[in-house]
C-alpha cells in the first residue's frame, strides 16, 4: 500500500482489529418487510460483530461495465423489482454514504480503475439485509459494483485487495445467493426447506470447499460440473461470495448460517469470515 492510501484510511477510518466479513444470502425482497428465520439470522450476524465504522457492500443487483463505487453523501433507496406489495416500495433505508470510503476502496483496488458513481444508490441486495442488521441506518454505506464482463478470478482478486479495509473498521458484505436459479423456482415451496437434487448437490459441493478452506475450485466454479451450472446459470448472485473468500487471510475461521435451500433452487446460505 502506498503512503497516500495509508493517509486516506488513517484519516477517515482509524485502525481497528480486523472486522469480520460476511456473505449474505438475501433471497426474496420480501425479507425486508418480514420477520422469519433468515431475517433473524441477519440480525444475529450483526449482533455478533463490532459496530462498523462503515459498510462496503457488493450486491448482485448492481452489474456494470467496469468497477464503480457509490460516492454520494446520501444514496437513495432503489426499489429494483416489480410485482411486490406496496409495503415493500414504501421502505426507505436512509443510511448516509461515505465518499471517503469510496475513495479508500478505489485506492485499495489500484491499478484497477474505479468510477466514482453519483447515480446508483442502495439496491435491495443491500438494504433488504441492512435494514435488519442495522435498522437505525446510522452506519455509512457504499456499494461496489460487479464488472459483469470479468471472470471469477478478477472478482476474487479484488476481494484480496480490499483486505486492508477490514483493519480500519470497515465491514465488507457480499450479498447474493450461492444457488440462484429463478427460472426453476418452485413458488409453492418458498416457505419450507426444500431443494431439487441438483441444488442439494451444488450446495454440498460449495459447503465442502468452504469448510475445508479450499477456495480455488469455488473460484473456478464452472469446472464443478452440471449441478453448479444449474445453480449458477448467470454469475451475478454468485460473484459476491468470491469477494468475501478473497478477504480470508488463510488462517481465520469461517462459519456458515442459514445454510438451507428454499423454493427448490435458492440457497439462503450466509458465510462469516473472521
Amino acid at each position: 500500500m502506498t503512503i497516500p492510501q495509508l493517509i486516506t484510511l488513517a484519516t477517515s477510518f482509524p485502525a481497528t482489529a480486523p472486522m469480520p466479513a460476511l456473505f449474505v444470502g438475501h433471497g426474496s425482497p420480501m425479507n425486508a418487510v418480514e420477520t422469519n428465520e433468515f431475517t433473524e439470522n441477519f440480525r444475529a450476524l450483526a449482533a455478533g460483530i463490532p459496530t462498523p465504522a462503515a459498510i462496503l457492500c457488493i450486491s448482485a443487483h448492481w452489474t456494470t461495465s467496469g468497477t464503480h463505487a457509490t460516492s454520494m453523501a446520501h444514496p437513495p433507496t432503489i426499489h429494483d423489482f416489480y410485482g411486490f406489495p406496496d409495503a415493500l416500495y414504501a421502505v426507505c433505508y436512509p443510511a448516509p454514504g461515505s465518499p471517503a470510503l469510496a475513495t479508500a476502496a478505489a485506492q485499495a483496488l489500484a491499478p484497477t480503475p474505479v468510477g466514482m458513481d453519483q447515480d446508483w444508490g442502495l439496491d435491495h441486495g443491500t438494504w433488504s439485509v441492512l435494514c435488519h442488521m442495522y435498522p437505525e441506518a446510522a452506519v455509512p454505506v457504499v456499494q461496489l459494483s460487479l464488472d459483469i464482463a470479468r471472470g471469477p478470478e478478477y472478482h476474487y482478486a479484488l476481494g484480496q485487495q480490499l483486505r486492508t479495509l477490514r483493519s480500519h473498521g470497515v465491514l465488507i458484505v457480499g450479498s447474493g445467493n450461492i444457488v440462484h436459479n429463478l427460472g426453476l423456482l418452485d413458488f409453492e415451496h418458498m416457505g419450507s426447506h426444500y431443494g431439487y437434487s441438483w441444488a442439494i448437490e451444488a450446495a454440498d459441493i460449495v459447503r465442502t470447499h468452504l469448510l475445508s478452506g479450499d477456495f480455488a475450485p469455488l473460484v473456478d466454479y464452472p469446472s464443478l460440473g452440471p449441478s453448479m451450472a444449474l445453480a449458477v446459470p448467470t454469475p451475478e448472485h454468485y460473484l459476491p461470495l468470491l469477494y468475501i473468500l478473497g478477504l480470508h487471510d488463510g488462517a481465520e475461521p469461517l462459519a456458515l448460517s442459514s445454510d438451507v435451500l428454499v423454493g427448490g433452487s435458492i440457497s439462503m446460505t450466509c458465510v462469516r469470515v473472521g
